[in-house]
Order: structure tokens, then C-alpha cells, then sequence
């Protein structure tokens, strides 16, 4: 090598021999390993933000003096700021046999293997996958995912039936507006419209403001066009007789004259 005839040094440490004029070899260090930036669990930010996402404040109303209030959906219960009436906000899952009473702004699920006899329930929004016997009222949408008769009342703001759900249906329904995505048997009475999507079917009499039959629906029953507030009676009202009056009640003055014949 060209620095192989320098002379060498002796290091007065270790005692060994070098070359100072030599060129230096470059000793390639392993590169340190850069830290890794902490991540937290993925499973972590999804609950995260399940919790952002769901926890999110709705106006609620009263049940008793429909005083209104905003709350947060964390909350499970609350007090009415005007009449000190507490409210339940939780979330009711119904799996067996149920007959207490409920008054919830939250949801009510009645599984398939349930069987809800209650004669008073209320709630935000219901699930109906089981046997419905009582009384539900419910003041969002009730979803209808069910095979077979439902003799118990229910009541909604919406209602909507699955596409593979077959429902006969005892009592009148009462609703503001229904979807029908699978078959219904029975009376429904409507504030606004009825929607039979395509494959569906509807057999009953139907009282609303306006029905919509898609391409492949199938409506079969009576329909009354005008207001659901009203009985069939009262929407075609009996036509009462003319009361003809009598001579002694026609004042003289106002004797109507025959008319030319033209």
C-alpha cells in the first residue's frame, strides 16, 4: 500500500504500532434503530371514537309537560327542569318474558325469543324481533323485523317493515308514515303516506293522505284518500236530509217569484 513505508509509532498505552500519515479507515457504525413512535392500541381509537361519535346531545320532551331539554346521549336519566319529573334515557333489551311497564327516551329491542305483554311502553325507537302482545308506542321508527301475527297495539312516528318479514297485524296501526319491504296483513291508518317498495305486499284497508305502490308492489284492500284523524264514519259523513220550509215559515217580503220558463 502507498503508506506502507512511513514510518511507524509505537502508542505508548497499548504498546502497538501505526502509521500516522495513513488514511483512516471508516468504520461504518451500525445505524441506531429509530424509536418507533407510540402507537396505542387501533382497538383503542375505535372506542374512542365510538365514544365521540356517540356521545352527542339530542333535545328530549318531556312526558309529562312536554317540556323540552337538551341532554347528552351518556346520560341514562334526567330530571324535567320544569316539573322535577325524572326521565329514563337508557336502552331496553327484552329477551324473555316482559310485562312491567316502560317510559324510556331510548330504544327498545325485543329480541326473537322475547315476548313483550306489557300493557304501557314508550320509547325513542324499537326493534321488533319477537311476539308483540301489549301496547307500544314509539315515537321515532319501530323496525319491523318479524315472521308471524302481532296481536298487541303498536303506535310510531314511522314504521318500517323488513324485506323478509311476513306480519299480520290484529289491531289497527297507527303511524305517521309506514315502508312496507316485506308482506303486512291489516288495517293502517297513516297521518301522511304509505310506501309499498317493489316485491312488497300489502292486504288490508289503508286511511292516509297519499300511498305510493312501486313497480312490483302489490296493494290489495280498501283505500280512503283524506285525514287519518278521521274513522271511515266519520271520513264519508251521512248526507243529512234538505228540511224544505213550510209556507208559514217563508216571510212574505222575500215570496220567491217563478222563473220565466226560457
Amino acid at each position: 500500500m502507498e503508506y506502507a513505508a512511513a514510518k511507524s509509532t509505537m502508542c505508548r498505552q497499548c504498546g502497538a504500532h501505526f502509521v500516522p500519515s495513513a488514511p483512516k479507515l471508516e468504520v461504518r457504525l451500525r445505524p441506531k434503530e429509530e424509536p418507533l413512535e407510540t402507537v396505542a392500541d387501533p382497538s383503542l381509537f375505535r372506542k374512542l371514537e365510538g365514544f365521540w361519535a356517540k356521545h352527542h346531545s339530542s333535545i328530549i320532551e318531556c312526558f309529562d309537560c312536554k317540556a323540552t331539554q337538551e341532554i347528552s346521549s351518556a346520560a341514562s336519566s334526567t330530571i324535567c327542569p320544569k316539573c322535577s319529573k325524572h326521565i329514563d334515557l337508557r336502552d331496553y333489551k327484552i329477551t324473555t318474558s316482559f310485562s312491567r311497564s316502560i317510559r324510556t327516551h331510548g330504544q327498545v329491542h325485543l329480541t326473537a325469543k322475547g315476548d313483550l305483554s306489557s300493557s304501557s311502553v314508550t320509547c325513542r325507537s324499537a326493534l321488533i324481533e319477537g311476539k308483540l302482545r301489549g301496547n307500544l308506542h314509539c315515537l321515532g321508527t319501530a323496525t319491523i323485523n318479524f315472521s308471524g301475527k302481532i296481536p298487541g297495539r303498536l303506535t310510531a312516528e314511522h314504521i318500517l317493515v323488513e324485506r323478509k318479514s311476513v306480519v299480520q297485524f290484529f289491531r289497527r296501526v297507527r303511524v305517521k308514515s309506514i315502508e312496507i319491504r316485506g308482506e303486512v296483513t291489516g288495517e293502517i291508518v297513516a297521518e301522511a303516506a304509505v310506501v309499498i317498495h317493489r316485491n312488497a305486499v300489502l292486504d288490508g284497508n289503508v286511511t292516509a293522505k297519499a300511498i305510493s305502490v312501486e313497480k312490483g308492489g302489490v296493494f290489495c284492500g280498501q283505500l280512503i284518500i283524506g285525514s287519518a284523524g278521521l274513522t271511515q264514519a266519520e271520513l264519508l259523513p251521512e248526507s243529512k236530509p234538505a228540511i224544505t220550509p213550510t209556507a208559514e215559515e217563508i216571510p212574505p217580503a222575500v215570496v220567491p217569484h217563478p222563473l220565466p220558463a226560457t
